[in-house]
């Protein structure tokens, strides 16, 4: 008789607004070998993380048991350009626990979609109109390039962008 391995993973983001100047990120993720959640405060306008808590309620490793004092050393980044390294850095700091700056990148992530998804809702909904309007936001912006699978280099919506060529207004 064979054995077959099973792994499964769900990862849930979510954000809440507790009220006009402050925000709550939660990532919570489940798997065959981890349950985890991370709770991000983040104050607005600046995007600054002001309280980061959370638990691995189970692990593969013994680096993930007590993520608190790791958590306690994000406060005070903001979210925007250079946070992945900085997050991994102060966090590497602390622990060796791997899934710990993934999930703050995450709930990072959470953050700044909770801000895109009113331009999303103004995409066309013809093909070319949607490439052409995506075409036009990277255009628009330099930091969208190559930020994602979608505007990397190569992708349609990024056909015939030359970096160089995108405007820094």
């Amino acid at each position: 008789m064979t054995t077959t391995l099973c792994f499964s993973r769900n990862r849930c983001t979510s954000v809440e607004i507790l009220d006009e100047q402050t925000l709550v990120s939660t990532c919570a993720l489940q798997d065959s070998l981890t349950e985890a959640t991370i709770r991000l405060r983040v104050q607005l306008p600046e995007l600054e993380i002001t309280h980061a808590e959370g638990a691995f309620s189970r692990s593969h490793g013994s680096a993930c048991v007590d993520v608190a004092p790791a958590l306690s050393k994000i406060a005070g980044v903001r979210i925007g350009a250079g946070m992945k390294k900085i997050i991994r850095g102060l966090i590497g700091e602390i622990t060796d626990c791997q899934e710990l700056p993934l999930l703050v990148e995450e709930a990072c992530h959470g953050v700044i979609l909770a801000f895109t998804k009113d331009m999303l809702e103004l995409v066309p909904k013809e093909a070319e109109q949607e490439k052409d309007f995506f075409t036009q936001m990277v255009q628009k912006n330099i930091r969208l390039y190559n930020s994602c699978a979608a505007f990397a280099p190569g992708s349609p919506l990024v056909e015939g962008i030359d970096r160089a060529e995108i405007s820094t207004d």
